[in-house]
């Protein structure tokens, strides 16, 4: 089943649909594939939902509010802004990390699976799909159906290339090995 309204993410990118401008549609359907990626890979909990909807939300955000390519510190900041926010500050340990390691090349070691899922499930989108981490290519098409791409990957192409143009010594500055 996917999941197509999730109230706590659509609150949570609304905030920000003026920062995002003409990509709030591409990066909204790009979090929403990522947590359905997510929810096929590990059956999420309402917890864990809610917890997804918030490190889905910002993961990539910092890209807009702050206007940078090395956008995980600002994506942090924002997100433990949030947790403060909403009396949750414990869920950190799990929100945290999923922003810092989501583009992690190798496996993500971290006691929650939530980090190593969300990780794999933005490694799905990122690929358009090309990797997998077990989940049919049925599962996998029908996620992408529902949520069209809407230029988020075009976006993304164009923002490495200005990133690899500005600072060569530094082309992809969110990697992690």
């Amino acid at each position: 089943m996917l999941l197509t309204q999730l109230e706590w993410l659509d609150e949570l990118l609304e905030r920000y649909r003026s920062e995002l401008g003409k990509d709030f549609t591409g990066y909204r359907n790009h979090v929403y594939r990522v947590i359905n990626f997510c929810h096929l890979l590990m059956d999420a909990d309402a917890r864990q939902l809610h917890i997804l909807c918030i490190a889905g939300a910002f993961h990539d955000l910092g890209i807009w509010t702050a206007g940078t390519f090395d956008y995980l510190a600002p994506s942090r900041l924002l997100a433990e802004a949030y947790l403060k926010e909403i009396d949750q500050p414990q869920w950190a340990a799990e929100v945290l990390p999923m922003i810092e390691l989501h583009h992690k090349i190798s496996t993500a070691a971290h006691p929650s699976s939530l980090v190593e899922a969300f990780r794999r499930a933005d490694w799905i989108d990122v690929s358009l799909g090309m990797l997998s981490f077990g989940l049919s290519r049925q599962d996998r098409r029908r996620v992408f159906a529902a949520f069209p791409d809407a230029g988020f990957h075009l976006r993304l192409v164009q923002l490495s290339a200005r990133q690899l143009l500005t600072r060569p010594w530094n082309p992809l500055p969110m990697l992690r090995l």
